[in-house]
């Protein structure tokens, strides 16, 4: 009887399900700590409270003092005070200064204000004076054109002996405001001697009332 061959196709299949099978096994052994220890929960963190004393929470910086407070500005350095002291001193000085600047022209304009009334009082004051001066002129006008008038009727020998006795500063009145004519009668029949002292004291008076009198022609 002829023994048949036997078939290699089948048995190198199933020598080859084996090998893999048997390396899938190790591998599923070499990674099952990997997923145990992936799997497992994290810690939960330690309270504050339960740290003792001086350690640091776990995250906390290395060397950072508990309950340091946040960093501020630096401090002020004695040469900005000293120049901040300056700077407030001249203010307020010049504050002073503005102060005492205001009160100035306060006073000055009130001042002002015064003057400026005194100004108007004087002004009218001199005017009322001006006013009564000149009505005080007109009386003193009329009362000596009724004395002028009452000597120019008179004859020049009668008007000269009175005249000769008069007190000078009326006759120097009287005579400035007579008519030259009739002033010329009169102290051509007075005496020499008080005809000239007359004639002396009126032109001294029109001089200093009218001024030098122009010089003659030729003179």
């Amino acid at each position: 009887m002829k023994i048949p061959a036997p078939r290699l196709l089948p048995a190198t299949i199933m020598a080859m399900a084996g090998l893999l099978g048997m390396k899938t096994v190790g591998l599923i052994r070499a990674v099952s700590p990997a997923l145990a220890a992936a799997s497992a929960p994290s810690p939960s963190p330690t309270p504050a409270a339960s740290l003792p004393p001086g350690a640091a929470p776990p995250g906390a910086a290395i060397g950072a003092p508990i309950g340091a407070h946040p960093p501020t500005m630096a401090a002020v350095s004695p040469a900005e005070r000293t120049l901040l002291l300056d700077l407030r001193r001249r203010r307020q000085l010049l504050d002073h200064r503005a102060a005492a600047l205001t009160a100035r022209e306060s006073l000055l304009a009130a001042a002002e204000r015064r003057l400026d009334q005194r100004i108007a009082q004087l002004k009218a004051l001199e005017a009322k004076l001006g006013a009564e001066q000149a009505a005080r002129t007109r009386r003193d006008d009329a009362a000596w054109t009724g004395l002028v008038a009452l000597y120019q009727t008179m004859k020049p020998r009668q008007a000269a002996k009175i005249f000769d006795k008069l007190d000078m500063s009326v006759l120097l009145a009287v005579v400035d405001r007579m008519q030259t004519r009739r002033a010329a009668a009169i102290l051509a029949a007075m005496q020499p001697d008080r005809a000239r002292e007359v004639t002396d004291r009126l032109a001294a008076l029109r001089t200093k009332r009218d001024g030098p009198a122009p010089p003659a022609n030729g003179g």
